[in-house]
Parts: C-alpha cells; structure tokens; sequence
C-alpha cells in the first residue's frame, strides 16, 4: 500500500491485470460489432455474459453495491443511451438510428480486475453526437499524455479539462462522477476527476494503475439519478459520451491494460513512450 490507501501493484500483478485488461478489450471489439439499430440493450448484456463465460472471466459489475446499501446491479455492463450517463441499467430498450451508446464493461481474471466504457454510434448519427464522442474520447488520451512517474493526478485531471475546453464547444464535463484507482478492487483511492488544477493530489509512482474516465455532455453537467437509484442522466436532456481505460505508468512509458495494442498506436503517434512490462 501507498499513501491514503492507494494500492501499488508489483510488476507480475500488473501484467496479471493486464489479462483482464485483454477480456475487457476483446469483448468492446464485439460490443462495436453488435451495436446496430434494434438491439436491445438486454441483448448486448447478455452477449457480453456470454463472451465472459468463454474467457473463463467474471462480471466486476453483476451485483455491485449490494454490501453498500445499493440495489444490486443487474447487468454486467452498464449500457446508457442518450441522455443516460452512466449506470444505465440494461432492459428491453432497442437501439435507434441516430442514438449513441456507452457501454461501461469490466471483467475479473484471477482476482484482478480491468475496465473500460467506449462510446458506440448507431447507425447514421449526427455530427454534433459524433463531435461529443470523439472529443471525449480526445481528452482521454491527453489525460494520459499527461501521466508520467513523479507527477500528479490533477495533471491528468487538468489536460483533461483543458483539452475539452479547447474544442470550442460548451461542453458539460461531469464533475459528480470521476476516475479511479484499479486493482485487487474495481474502484480503489485515488478519485481521477476530470477537471482541476496541475500540481494537485497525490503523486504518480510505479505500480500506481488507474481508470480514466471523461463523461461529457452536450448542455450542462448536472445529473439526476432515477428511481432504480443506478440511471444517472442529464438533467437537460442532452446527450452524453464515455470513454475510459486503464492505464498504468512505467519506467519505460505508458501501458493502457485495456487497449488491445496496449495503446501502442496511439501513444507513439502522440510522441508519448510506450511502457509495457514483460510477461
């Protein structure tokens, strides 16, 4: 353990969850094909059940929050369309040309754990939903440019902020929900959220693994949670985008656990050094 109960990993656990990272990945792959107009939201949770089972993995989302006074969750991922930003909980909703979706998705290998959420268009989508999405998914990647060993977390906070602020656009950046540290558990100290001041909050060091996580709307960034105390939407009605990995920092450079190449692409199309440790 390190400073306010933040887990430090040891190399051979880290390439552990990168195992789980790799479930996490493949089944997003299979979440890309299966995103089309009239599935239902049931359908992609029962899928992703499905592809879980065959990695030999288990849902970190199936029956989350039953030991905090939540109602379990339901599903083994959390598919939110729309104006849904996160935790949306999957049901008989169908996909409609034009909707976006984001599916937040984890798995567990040997006690490990990964998680990632992407956001899928369905069908024929408006430009500005497009924008939303690939802005997001933007500012994800220039939060990592921004880790690096003897920083700090409200760096990746700050490029995050700052890279959605440079698009020009009013967007909401959720404040409510953030980033976090990952590893023998889903959500760990420390919070990564998306917004705030460079210099601030605990140190990045070796074996220090986070999820990060910008969730973005189109009006403001207020949200409500409904009735089944998981659904969390805007309260505007403006639509929402998620994108988020894991990512761990090496002495060598980046490692996204979650990203089928690691994240090698798009790491050295940046210039950002590429970390992965040996198996």
């Amino acid at each position: 353990m390190f400073g306010r109960g933040i887990e430090l990993k040891k190399p051979e656990q880290i390439i552990k969850m990168r195992r789980a990272g790799l479930v996490v990945a493949r089944i997003h792959e299979e979440f890309a094909k299966a995103v089309t107009p009239g599935v239902t939201t049931g359908e992609l949770d029962a899928l992703a059940r499905e592809l879980l089972a065959q990695e030999g993995a288990t849902s970190n989302f199936l029956n989350y929050g039953a030991d905090m006074g939540y109602p379990p969750y339901p599903g083994v991922a959390c598919i939110s369309v729309n104006e849904v930003v996160v935790h949306g909980i999957p049901d008989e909703r169908r996909l409609e040309d034009g909707d976006i979706v984001s599916i937040d998705f984890g798995a567990i290998v040997d006690g490990w754990h990964g998680d990632a959420a992407r956001t899928f268009m369905v069908g024929d989508v408006a430009q500005q939903a497009r924008d939303l999405s690939e802005h997001t998914r933007e500012s994800m990647w220039d939060g990592f440019a921004a880790a690096r060993l003897g920083g700090r977390i409200g760096d990746i906070s700050h490029a995050i902020e700052k890279s959605l602020l440079a698009r020009g656009r009013d967007y909401g950046i959720i404040r409510e929900y953030t980033g976090h540290g990952i590893g023998t558990a889903m959500h760990q100290p420390p919070d990564v959220p998306n917004y705030g001041k460079p210099g601030r909050g605990p140190k990045v060091v070796e074996g220090l693994v986070l999820a990060i996580e910008p969730m973005v709307t189109l009006g403001t960034e207020d949200t409500a949670t409904l009735d089944d105390e998981w659904t969390v939407v805007t309260t505007d009605g403006s639509w929402a985008a998620h994108w988020e990995n894991t990512v761990t920092v090496t002495k060598q450079g980046l490692w996204v656990l979650t990203e089928l190449d690691g994240g090698e692409a798009e790491l050295k199309a940046r210039g950002i050094p590429f970390g992965p440790l040996a198996d």
